[in-house]
Order: C-alpha cells, then structure tokens, then sequence
C-alpha cells in the first residue's frame, strides 16, 4: 500500500516536472492532425516530403503575415495614445469648465486634476518603462520561437513518421480489431482538421466582410481590425463578440456616434447571419455534436488552457465521440457474432 502511494505520488510528480513537453506533444499532435489533410492532398501530385515543406511553409508564414499587419499599426497606435494623451486630457478640462453640473463635481472630486496627473505619470512611465518592456518583450519573444519550433519540429515528425507508427501499433493487434482502430482514427482525424478547416474558413469570412464595412467607414487601419476580428472569431462562443467590442471601442474615435452606431448595427447582423447560415454550413459535416456538448467542451477547455483549450475542445470533443461511437460499435458486433455462433437450445 505504501509502495502504491510512494509510486503514485512520484508518477504525478515526473508528470508535473514534464507538463511542458507533454504539452509540447499534445498540441504537435493537433497540429500534425491538421496538417494531414493537406499534406494528403498535395502528396497526390509530389512527393511526400515536398508536400510537407510547403503546408509547414505556409503554416509558419500565417502567424509571420497576422504579426506583419497587426504589430505596426498597433505599435503607431499606443505611441499616438501616450503622446496625445496630455492633449486628451486638456480638451476633458476644456469641456468640465463649460457645464455648470460637470463643474461642480469637479470641484468636488478633482477629476481634472487626477486626468492630468494620469496623463503626465503615463507619459513618464512609458519613456522610463521603455528599455525593460523591450527587454521582457525579447526574452518572452525568444521563449515563443522556441517553444514554436519545437512543436513544428515534433508535428512534422508526427506526420511524416505518424502513418508507419500507427500501422505498425495496428499490426500487434487482431485483425478485426485493428479495422476498427483504423477506421476510428481515420474519422477522428478527418473531424479534427474539418473543423479546423471550417474554422478558418469562417474567421476569413468575418475578416473579410469587417475590412468591408471598416473601410466604407473610413476607420485607421482597417485591414488590421479585420485581422483582430478573424483572429478572435477562431475562439468558439464569445470570440466573435470579443472581436467586435474591440474594434467597436476604436470607432469611437471616428465619426462619432456614427460610425459606432454602424458598426454595431453590423456586428450584432453578421453574428446572427454567421450562427444561422455560415457556421451550420461550414461545420455541419466536420463536427456532429450537441450544442450543449458545444458549451461545455469550450468552457471546460478555455478553464484549463485558455484560448488554447478552448480552440482544441470542440474537435477534441469530436474525436472522443467518434471514439466512444466506434468502441459501442465493436462492442455490437462482437455481441452479434457471439449470438449467431451459438448452438440453438
């Protein structure tokens, strides 16, 4: 009994000092299961390998392109706010000293004066604070490309290697047995990199109909807000709303009130649009789940690990149904071969 205790204690203990490579190979592995349809693809017409360096190409070129037309224009964005930020603060003066009432609270509460201290200690702060948030930002930048290369590394591995080493786990096994392995895993992939294709898909859609409205608008930076809204829009339930609010609190500095008015009047018109006729679509055929098992994958996933987990949940949703239709499946059949081999009484 000690000895059980002892063991255990200790196998959770090497789990825990592992949990970053173990996680490193968990998401490898979704990775590796997304880019196998592709990869599946284009090894029709080229090699193998060749089919792998470019799906991986483009794989590592998206995060590179999101970063090249999200960081400029938000960088040039948090510079303008710091520096207009005196300016903001003089124009709020400007307008408590035209209204009786505004005048009056703030003889009671200094709130001009408490903007003012905040607008000085914040272009300060953000001149002295300079060197080590640019430190912090490289060294966290390096931890990122590191973990990042290691898990392409792994992932392409998986789907170079991944097809022998499940053949040969396959071979161990009885023939029956292994047929409905295969054909577990086969769908269990095929939901996986569906949903993440779909996914994709829908995100695109939503950027690209945002950049529309955006521009029409007249918004700064409108292929940057797109991005922010497709981005957000991969994270399952509240992403889309998400997205949306953020970019709403940037056309409140447009035309105003009326360029947040269209925004939102777009933004509620287009979820319902996208719930209602662009997801069942896309999504129908990659993932056959309950709704409610929808909202739970994705609170329980986002719970765990954040964004990341509730990326994952849904298809890791998919694939345990899949794998739990197959095992009551196996078992049926089993049942029924047992029932017809037997003598009658």
């Amino acid at each position: 009994m000690v000895l059980t205790v002892v063991a255990s204690a200790l196998a959770l203990l090497i789990l825990w000092r592992l949990r970053t490579p173990i996680s490193y190979l968990v998401i490898a592995l979704f990775v590796a299961l997304v880019a196998a349809a592709p990869v599946a693809v284009l090894s029709q017409h080229m090699r193998r390998g060749a089919a792998i360096a470019i799906v991986y190409g483009a794989i590592v070129l998206l995060p590179i392109g999101i970063g090249a037309i999200l960081v400029p224009p938000g960088v040039e964005a948090a510079s303008d706010l710091v520096n207009d930020m005196p300016r903001y603060a003089e124009e709020l003066t400007e307008t408590i000293e035209g209204n009786d009432q505004l005048r009056e609270i703030n003889e009671n509460f200094n709130v001009t004066g408490k903007v003012e201290d905040f607008a000085e200690e914040s272009s300060a702060s953000a001149l002295g604070d300079a060197p080590g948030a640019l430190a912090d930002f490289g060294a966290g930048l390096v931890t990122a490309i590191f973990a990042l290369v290691t898990i392409l590394i792994l992932s392409m591995f998986m789907v170079a290697r991944g097809p022998r080493w499940v053949e040969a786990v396959l071979r161990t096994r009885p023939e029956k047995e292994a047929r409905v392995l295969r054909r577990a895993l086969y769908a269990m992939a095929q939901a996986v990199s569906s949903y993440v294709g779909g996914a994709l898909l829908q995100a695109f859609i939503a950027g690209t109909a945002s950049f529309v409205v955006l521009s029409i608008l007249g918004v700064p930076a409108p292929l940057a807000l797109a991005m922010i809204v497709a981005v957000f829009d991969l994270i399952p339930l509240i992403g889309a709303t998400i997205g949306a609010l953020l970019v709403g609190i940037v056309t409140l500095f447009g035309d105003f009130p009326l360029d947040p008015i269209i925004w939102a009047g777009f933004a509620i018109a287009y979820q319902q649009f996208e719930n209602y006729v662009v997801q069942p679509r896309i999504q129908s055929r990659a993932v056959d789940l309950d709704p409610f098992v929808v909202v739970v994958a994705a609170l329980f996933g986002g719970t765990l690990f954040g964004i990341l987990g509730a990326l994952v949940a849904i298809p890791t949703a998919a694939a345990i149904q899949i794998g739990i239709k197959e095992f009551l499946r196996y078992r049926r059949e089993e049942a029924g071969a047992v029932e017809s081999v037997r003598p009658p009484a």
